[in-house]
């Protein structure tokens, strides 16, 4: 099982980077499922319904949200019938949406992905433990298939680091996001578990997590947050490439870094 996930798109310059670099991902990276981080899609924080109809019709599989999975109300209102978009697994139950899900590849496999969310440093949302559900996650994946990504969106890099080792031996892959800056320690764990701390970010590289640099600058002098002002310098499309073998361990792990020009 071969899979393509697309690093947190920051703005409409990440969902114009995506677009771009299609052609060139489909050769270079040949996939047999496509995830697509969305996080910041949307004005920099969150998803707008539009934006992933747009992102799952380019070719996108399952599109994963972190944090900001409700700031966008016309997706919010919407999420029960978008059976693609998933967001944290492990909000309270009454949260709208999915966090979990089976999909079918084009060549009839089944791959589960889920989102977990991060406890340490989110104040605008609270979710239960990640390492709680870990666990009943995997045995009930086990019964359906042997491919299972988990999307860590996580602040803290000490409980990306401890998640990792408690998930090594129960799933395929877990992918860390939402710092959107892309780590160097991708590896796969003794047991068979692929794992990278941070995928990075698609969207401006020459820019502060892909948001103009002076605005970034002004909210620290001010404290007036402003995450809307995009930048579109150095444009690219991060991610990792995976290669899954038939037990369910991971045979390969590789970043993906595509630069793009702009028309």
């Amino acid at each position: 099982m071969k899979i393509l996930y697309v690093a947190e798109l920051v703005g409409k310059t990440g969902v114009y980077v995506l677009k771009k670099s299609m052609d060139e991902l489909k050769k270079r990276y040949p996939w047999d499922f496509l995830a697509v981080c969305a996080d910041g899609a949307t004005g920099g924080t969150g998803l707008g319904r539009s934006h992933g109809a747009y992102i799952h019709k380019l070719g996108a599989n399952a599109i994963t949200l972190g944090e900001c999975c409700f700031y966008k109300k016309d997706l919010t209102h919407n999420m029960e019938k978008i059976p693609y978009i998933l967001r944290p697994y492990n909000l309270n139950q009454e949260a709208p949406g999915i966090g979990f899900k089976i999909f079918k590849t084009s060549n009839g496999e089944k791959i589960a992905l889920a989102v977990l969310l991060g406890q340490n440093g989110f104040t605008r949302i609270h979710s239960n433990s990640p390492f709680v559900v870990l666990s009943h996650l995997a045995q009930e994946v086990k019964k359906q298939t042997p491919y299972f990504l988990i999307d860590f969106h996580a602040q803290a890099s000490a409980e990306k680091k401890t998640l990792f080792h408690a998930a090594d031996g129960l799933v395929s892959a877990v992918i860390g996001s939402h710092t959107r800056v892309q780590t160097s320690d991708e590896t796969i764990m003794p047991n068979g578990t692929a794992i990278i701390s941070d995928a990075g970010r698609t969207g401006s590289q020459q820019s502060v997590g892909g948001c103009d640099i002076n605005s970034r600058i002004k909210e620290y002098l001010t404290g007036i947050p402003d995450w809307t002002k995009e930048a579109w310098e150095d444009p690219q499309l991060q991610g990792v490439y995976l290669d899954i073998d038939k037990d369910g361990k991971a045979k390969l792990i590789e970043r993906v870094k595509i630069s793009i020009k702009l028309d």
